[in-house]
């Protein structure tokens, strides 16, 4: 989309930086207009180490279905998945499993339209438009009901969405509605940025943010625990991403340099 901004594109706004844009500009992608790649550069202004967490949370998320194909689960829900990239769920779990059901939710038109042109000829993938704040429409929509059997156990992966809803949203309650939903032996998978190991970040980019979201909380370790009531941490538990079962073992500095925290919660 780089080269389209002089006509537009109908029905967007593409003058307002986009969160799931911005992360494609990260992330190397082209489906990205100005207002976004020039978000994404004041944000690498204040923290340059944010082009290196979009690509750990895309990392953190192939672990993760890896780790649940192993784990018997078939079918996937990922949350505020963003633009398609690289290895995406779909991807890594019909690579380990060709039968496996994936559908991505997403309320972004750029998300929902470019997805729906990617995985059209995809039977066992859907796209489904939907917030984790309202869990009960997004079960309900035919395209879920159509691949998902919430009778059976699903992994949800809500990657890097909650971090940009304030409290006053209810997102603790819009995710324990959707753990309320699923079956025993489903599995929970959160990525969530804090900022624990570098407090002065927090202050300047809760300020850029608020141009474009209404973010308003920066939740330290213990408050994203909180997601995961209901569930059984696996292990390693609740750790920085770079942490969460890795290929190479990281160090505590290494992996702080990711300030994004992960775990995935079993349903018992």
């Amino acid at each position: 989309m780089s080269g389209t901004e002089g006509r537009g594109v109908a029905g967007l706004d593409t003058s307002t930086p986009n969160i799931a844009r911005m992360s494609d500009y990260l992330l190397g992608g082209k489906d990205n207009f100005a207002a976004d790649r020039e978000f994404a550069e004041s944000l690498l202004t204040i923290a340059p180490e944010v082009k290196t967490m979009a690509v750990d949370t895309r990392d953190f998320i192939e672990r993760v279905v890896r780790f649940l194909v192993g784990e018997g689960v078939t079918q996937f829900v990922n949350i505020a998945s963003g633009l398609p990239t690289q290895r995406n769920t779909h991807e890594v779990a019909q690579e380990l499993l060709p039968a496996a059901r994936v559908v991505y939710v997403d309320e972004d038109p750029v998300v929902l339209n470019h997805a729906r042109a990617v995985l059209a000829r995809n039977r066992n993938t859907g796209v489904v438009k939907g917030s984790i704040l309202r869990p009960s429409e997004m079960t309900a929509d035919p395209e879920m009901t159509r691949l998902i059997d919430l009778d059976r156990p699903v992994g949800v992966l809500i990657p890097a969405r909650l971090q940009y809803l304030p409290d006053a949203d209810e997102p603790y309650k819009g995710v324990a509605q959707l753990r309320d939903r699923l079956a025993p032996g489903s599995f929970i998978a959160i990525g969530h940025a804090v900022f624990d190991s570098r407090p002065e970040l927090a202050d300047p980019i809760l300020a850029l943010f608020r141009r474009i979201v209404p973010q308003g909380d920066a939740r330290n370790r213990e408050k994203v625990l909180r997601f995961f009531d209901g569930t059984e941490l696996v292990e390693p538990g609740l750790v920085y991403i770079r942490q969460w079962r890795p290929e190479t073992p990281q160090s505590e500095a290494q992996a702080q340099r990711v300030w994004i925290v992960g775990g995935v919660g079993r349903l018992p």
